[in-house]
């Protein structure tokens, strides 16, 4: 039986959301509309995604010893993400603050804390243990680079599919890009990451081949109302995007990655995975939040099915 699980690498946080009409200006208080505590981090948002897309996911981070560290791990284990490589550091969990406004739109301030303890030898035992248990490792940029960077590596030689979502978008050395499947930034990171402005399908294409030149096999920009664009050296796709109401942003990106990982560990074919992906991503910013916006594998369903219809 072929390995049908996803393990991720990356940061765990308390997400102490805000939400108001408008977003204050600099030195400006307002009053909000209400707020939020909840599981959130781009490795515990991804690994939430993975396994309400249907796949066994474990998840490879750190907490605190603090109460911030029983809301995380009880959101995890709702969630049905395995804890089993989950580590508890003497440090406070990780907190990221955000401010969503009436559009949809965020903006945050992420305090890793903890999560700048997962070292290079925690992910070397959790890939060892998983290995033969898990076919697509989800990375992102929440942890410290040479820790994501190394996880690449070590995952590839493991022989699983590597998944990078470059975010936060920040430098990385040319070594790390062969070892990495499939990379997934959004317009933003990729201008950062490339140099390229990502403005339209020809700009996302150009940026796209940034990464394939630097090894990588395929690259997918996420484009917001715009859809995606796929790129390998075989293939350039455009996958237009799923209609939807959106109330908050957050997590969408982590949405996307996490059921296309989910996807692609349950053996479906890319283009599926890929619409998966942005039925989710779609769907995330419907419900405000992190982790409660992130969809389960029957809405996803039933979102592609109505497209399907349309």
């Amino acid at each position: 039986m072929n390995p049908k699980g996803v393990l991720v690498v990356g940061s765990i946080t308390a997400d102490v959301t805000a939400f108001s009409r408008r977003l204050p200006r600099r030195g400006e208080t307002i009053l909000g509309d209400d707020v939020t505590l909840v599981l959130g981090g781009k490795g515990a948002n991804q690994a939430v995604a993975a396994a309400r897309g249907g796949a066994p996911t474990w998840l490879v981070g750190c907490v605190g010893r603090d109460p911030f560290s029983e809301i995380v791990l009880a959101g995890l284990h709702s969630h049905g993400v395995a804890s089993t490589e989950i580590r508890a550091v003497d440090n406070r969990t990780g907190v990221a603050h955000i401010r969503v406004d009436a559009s949809g739109e965020n903006d945050i301030v992420i305090t890793p804390l903890a999560n700048s303890d997962l070292s290079i030898d925690m992910v070397d035992e959790s890939i060892r243990a998983l290995r033969d248990r898990a076919s697509v490792l989800l990375l992102q940029l929440e942890i410290r680079t040479e820790v994501a960077c190394h996880a690449a590596e070590a995952g590839a030689h493991a022989g699983l599919t590597v998944v990078l979502d470059p975010a936060p978008a920040q430098s990385l050395p040319d070594r790390v890009w062969p070892y990495v499947a499939v990379v997934t930034p959004n317009e933003s990171e990729a201008t950062a990451l490339t140099g390229v402005e990502v403005v339209d399908l020809e700009s996302a294409e150009r940026a796209a081949a940034w990464f394939l030149d630097r090894g990588v096999r395929h690259a997918i920009i996420t484009l917001g109302a715009a859809g995606a664009l796929s790129v390998t050296p075989e293939q350039t796709r455009h996958f237009p995007a799923y209609p939807v109401n959106p109330v908050d942003t957050t997590a969408a990106g982590d949405a996307f990655t996490g059921s296309l990982g989910a996807a692609l560990a349950g053996g479906l074919d890319t283009a599926t995975a890929i619409r998966r992906g942005m039925a989710a991503g779609a769907l995330a910013t419907t419900r405000p939040g992190a982790s409660p916006s992130l969809p389960g594998r029957e809405a996803v369903d039933e979102l592609i099915n109505l497209h399907a219809i349309v």
